[in-house]
């Protein structure tokens, strides 16, 4: 910033007083929390079964395309059993999404950072497609979720007043949308997934294969299927956050709705060492900074400077982890020992 001659006291406490001190910021900061908690427990839970979720882009977005329809397509029921209704479908929806590239690392030994890298894609082709207004001669028809008021953004049509989650908190206009129960659903999934790891037999074979898959199996624990419910319940806990979002923040699923949301995500597990709890904590600093952007560009200062931000937290986070991987690397060199071995070698 000095070299941009830029004063960084000004831009910090920008930042400081866009995102926490003012409360319209501070509830636009809690709303993009929600999501990223979600999100982050998406790749968080699947590190500490072995497995690299990279996918929680695409499963968060097929959880908001199915939670948009679930939305609008059942009228006529309480609020209460419709809003279950719409994020159990996109749970279902994420899980099944995530379950795929699941049963592909166990049955094929397919690698989980490739295959979800390519569902994140199929995914977003997908809700274009479902969502697309067609062309103006009526050659290409619209898609099936496609909005025909929406003008000429593609969004699904909005949902229904009795699928938007509660307000908990109101704000004073202009600021809209108000803080929903979609935070204390974020909250109640990390303690959730914080007790089904420590405290459960499942968990307990989670984290054992986690740290070495072939003795796990030898113990008796069956891998793949553990590696495909690892996975569906980390796309599961993405639908979510996609829900979360449509249903709480924007009542409708639009082109690039949650472009990003699901690569934070990563950020956000590795700043909490994949821990739920942290997870909370680093999914809150990252919507504060993303929120506090806004005031932090009144003293000249690019929002893209946030992105540097957090590619130096990132970057410190993992430079102890390359530094113990460097030196192993090197004693390897010397001593002829194989660090590792994939699933099935010997």
């Amino acid at each position: 910033m000095l070299l941009a001659g830029r004063d960084p006291i000004a831009a910090y406490t920008g930042l400081v007083e866009g995102a926490w001190l003012e409360p319209r910021g501070l509830v636009q900061s809690l709303l993009k929390t929600s999501p990223l908690i979600l999100s982050g427990l998406a790749v968080g839970f699947a590190f500490k079964g072995g497995l690299f979720n990279i996918g929680a882009q695409g499963q968060l977005i097929v959880g908001s395309v199915a939670a948009a329809w679930a939305g609008y397509a059942f009228s006529g029921l309480p609020s209460w059993l419709h809003i279950i209704l719409a994020m159990g479908a996109a749970a279902l929806a994420g899980a099944l999404w995530g379950a795929i590239p699941g049963a592909l690392k166990a049955y094929s030994g397919a690698h989980e950072v490739i295959t979800t890298i390519m569902f994140n894609f199929i995914a977003s082709r997908i809700a274009e497609w479902m969502i697309s207004l067609g062309s103006a001669d009526g050659k290409i028809p619209p898609g099936p979720l496609a909005d025909p008021n929406s003008g000429a953004i593609s969004r699904t049509r909005p949902v229904l007043e009795s699928a938007r989650l509660p307000v908990v908190f109101e704000v004073p206009p202009p600021s809209v949308p108000n803080l929903n129960i979609g935070l204390f659903i974020a909250v109640a999934a990390a303690i959730l997934i914080m007790l089904l790891v420590n405290r459960t037999t499942f968990g307990f074979e989670l984290r054992m294969v986690g740290l070495n898959p072939s003795a796990a199996q030898y113990a008796g624990v069956n891998v793949k299927r553990l590696t495909i419910s690892t996975m569906a319940i980390a796309g599961g806990l993405a639908g979510l956050a996609g829900a979360v979002q449509t249903l709480g923040i924007n009542g409708y699923y639009e082109a690039n709705q949650s472009l990003g949301l699901g690569f934070d995500s990563i950020t956000v597990s590795l700043l909490a060492s994949n821990n739920p709890l942290g997870i909370m904590f680093s999914a809150f600093m990252f919507g504060s900074m993303d929120q506090g952007t806004t005031r932090m560009q009144r003293s000249g200062v690019a929002p893209e400077l946030i992105l540097v931000i957090q590619a130096l937290i990132l970057m410190f986070i993992a430079a102890p982890q390359i530094i113990r991987w460097l030196y192993r690397v090197r004693v390897s060199g010397k001593g002829g020992q194989k660090l590792s071995t994939g699933w099935g070698q010997r």
